[in-house]
């Protein structure tokens, strides 16, 4: 009998090489109430969302013959799919990579061998942290350029402008900060909601270091964080992006 705590539109796109898992996976998930789709390879995983779609999910295996899952992710990040949540999986289980998928934008991480029952947990809970916002993006997921005060965010190459055009670096821990308030501007966020929304699971890894992101965003955009003209602070509550925000195409 299907679940009905699962909404039927939720479609997972599984992308592993691995027969078994992809069986695996999708008849738990499939016992589960979710509609999913397997592939083995990330050039199959790009015809299936142009024609499959829409997916709610996607669950990406590390390990790929040709692209690898990182350099997917990157790339999903950087396209029209861009706000479908990602899981990656991957036989190893070192925290350098567990760190470097979160920084190319995987919504969580889950190392292999997993159980089917964690698997789950890890997808329910990546879907109701991406809904947990109210959904205001769609004005500026297909923007090239987010335009506010003196800057401009550049969505494709994931780089902050000057108003001369000059690039100013950002990690990607701290492009998607920027993105998340951006994408929210004049809406209070609490450090535990931006920490759920960057970071997913693996939020605990960077939690003592939120404000730190937070001084040095200020600090590549010119900000006095004693009057703070972009990110100001909310006294017991978290930060708010409080400049007017414009999405403009490239």
């Amino acid at each position: 009998m299907m679940s009905t705590t699962v909404a039927p539109s939720d479609h997972i796109l599984v992308v592993d090489d691995d027969r078994e898992i992809r069986d695996l996976v999708s008849a738990y998930l499939q016992k589960n109430g979710y509609r999913v789709t397997t592939v083995p390879t990330g050039r199959h995983m790009h015809q299936t969302l142009e024609t499959a779609g829409p997916f709610e999910l996607i669950i990406l295996d590390l390990m790929l013959p040709g692209e690898d899952g990182l350099t997917l992710c990157r790339d999903l990040r950087a396209g029209k799919f861009k706000a479908v949540p990602i899981i990656m999986l991957t036989a190893r289980g070192d925290e350098a990579d567990r760190v470097l998928g979160l920084e190319m934008g995987a919504d969580d991480y889950l190392a292999k061998p997993f159980a089917a029952r964690e698997l789950l947990a890890r997808i329910k809970s990546v879907l109701r942290r991406t809904r947990m916002l109210p959904p205001n993006m769609r004005s500026t997921e297909e923007a090239r350029y987010l335009a506010f005060g003196d800057w401009r965010l550049d969505t494709v190459e994931r780089a902050l402008l000057d108003k001369e055009g000059t690039m100013v670096p950002l990690s990607g821990a701290e492009y998607r900060l920027l993105r998340v308030l951006v994408d929210h501007p004049q809406k209070v966020l609490t450090r535990d909601q931006i920490l759920s929304i960057t970071q997913g699971r693996e939020a605990e890894l960077f939690e003592r270091s939120i404000d730190l992101m937070i001084s040095r965003l200020r600090k590549c955009l010119g900000d006095d964080a004693r009057e703070p003209r972009y990110i100001k602070t909310v006294r017991s509550e978290g930060y708010v992006f409080a400049a007017q925000v414009e999405a403009l195409e490239g």
